[in-house]
């Protein structure tokens, strides 16, 4: 670069640089320009206010608490159990009543099991054998009911049998119902009660507040009833969009959803819960891991003091109850911005933290009589504010007092949290 480019260079430094607007006499041109600043405003108005309400401040920190109750009783008669009355204790796992609960529609009962020596089961590799050095003795069978003996059993005219084991014999039977054993359970209810909490608004509620607890004795949650807490299972199975038939046979997962959506600026009586339903296992899957099933036992003792035990395998439904959702509130922007006392609620909000120096200076501000105590009281009032107490009705938002918070009655008043009452419980 020459001696002429550097003197340049240096001189443009110097230069002052303002904007020329040129205004274009031209309709079209004028007309798209307000097209799209009309545009931008109505996006503005209708979509970031009116539809998402970005005005809101929002807290999706939702805190829940869940609990469940079935009703419902079945009758069966069966040869393994004979005629039997099942109840709530009998076919809901756990009995707590928590937010993921199983109902058994299905069982395969092997009774009167005892620990003693008997077949494993045909079909299972590790237990086939053609002679006795084919069962290692204290060896368990793989995938199978016991431990082998170092027997071999083989039946007339076959070269191939099963090993002898140790295990709770008979073993139980690979047969399955064709039907539901408690085809009653489509009746049964479901009342699920559930606690929410905002915790950035301090705001709660419940799943509803009936103040008529007969309400809970008849309702059911349908079309034409989206608050009430109790369902019919059934009903729940068909809006997952499942037939009950099919999963009471060999079970599935089910997923009830809550959507707590809250536009807390309105009554606290306005929040209300949403419900869906969706299957959540893999209902088009025909492997051997479809469904949903265990096994359990009840264990007794005979007149010899002999245990036994009625080894039973249970299909059912299970359901996953989840909840989530958020809560959105205006009035944080009007007390900080908009009304006439801001400044007093703002340092309210926010808190001034010192460090040590300012700490120390303070210490001897007050050790000379010039401390902050004296300097609060001796203007006008506290934070600035007159020192004549303003009466209770106008600390509640009555309309004749100017700068008062009656936009947001419920942040003026902390000490008045927006609860419901809890809801009755279900049929006890």
């Amino acid at each position: 670069m020459g001696q002429a480019g550097c003197k340049g260079l240096c001189l443009s430094l110097f230069d002052y640089k303002t904007e020329k607007y040129v205004i274009a006499k031209n309709k079209k041109v004028g007309l798209l320009y307000r097209l799209l600043q009309a545009s931008i405003l109505a996006y503005l108005v209708v979509w970031v206010f009116l539809i998402k309400k970005g005005y809101q401040d929002v807290d999706t920190s939702l805190q829940s608490a869940v609990i469940t109750k079935v009703k419902g009783v079945a009758f069966t008669n069966t040869s393994d159990l004979g005629q039997r009355i099942w109840d709530v204790a009998d076919y809901v796992i756990p009995a707590q009543g928590e937010n993921v609960f199983f109902v058994v529609t299905n069982l395969i009962v092997t009774p009167n099991q005892r620990q003693n020596v008997c077949a494993e089961n045909e079909g299972i590799p590790d237990g086939a054998c053609s002679r006795d050095s084919d069962c290692h003795p204290g060896e368990a069978v793989t995938a199978g009911n016991g431990v082998k003996t170092g027997r071999c059993l083989q039946r007339e005219n076959l070269t191939r049998g099963t090993c002898e084991i140790f295990a709770w014999c008979p073993l139980e039977t690979s047969s399955r119902p064709e039907e539901p054993f408690l085809k009653e359970a489509e009746d049964f209810t479901i009342f699920i009660k559930n606690h929410i909490r905002f915790p950035k608004f301090n705001f709660s509620n419940n799943v509803m507040d009936v103040k008529d607890r007969s309400f809970l004795k008849s309702c059911h949650f349908g079309p034409k009833n989206h608050y009430c807490p109790i369902f019919r299972l059934g009903s729940v199975i068909r809006w997952a969009g499942s037939d009950f038939q099919d999963i009471a046979l060999e079970g599935g997962v089910i997923g009830i959803n809550i959507e707590w959506n809250c536009d807390l600026d309105k009554a606290a009586s306005e929040c209300h819960p949403h419900y869906s339903f969706s299957r959540l296992d893999n209902k088009l899957s025909k492997s051997v891991s479809s469904g949903y099933n265990f096994r359990f036992a009840r264990y007794y003792r005979d007149a010899a003091g002999v245990e036994f035990r009625t080894l039973m395998k249970a299909y059912g439904i299970r359901f996953d109850v989840m909840v989530n959702g958020k809560g959105a509130f205006f009035c944080d922007l009007v007390l900080i911005y908009l009304i006439k006392k801001r400044e007093f609620y703002r340092d309210k909000k926010y808190e001034e933290v010192r460090g040590l120096e300012d700490r120390s200076q303070e210490a001897e501000d007050e050790a000379s009589g010039l401390g902050l105590s004296e300097q609060l009281t001796s203007g006008p009032g506290l934070l600035g504010m007159p020192e004549q107490q303003e009466p209770p009705e106008a600390k509640r938002g009555s309309s004749g007092q100017k700068g008062n918070g009656s936009v947001c009655p419920q942040l003026l008043e902390p000490h008045r949290l927006r609860t419901p009452s809890a809801s009755p419980l279900h049929q006890e």
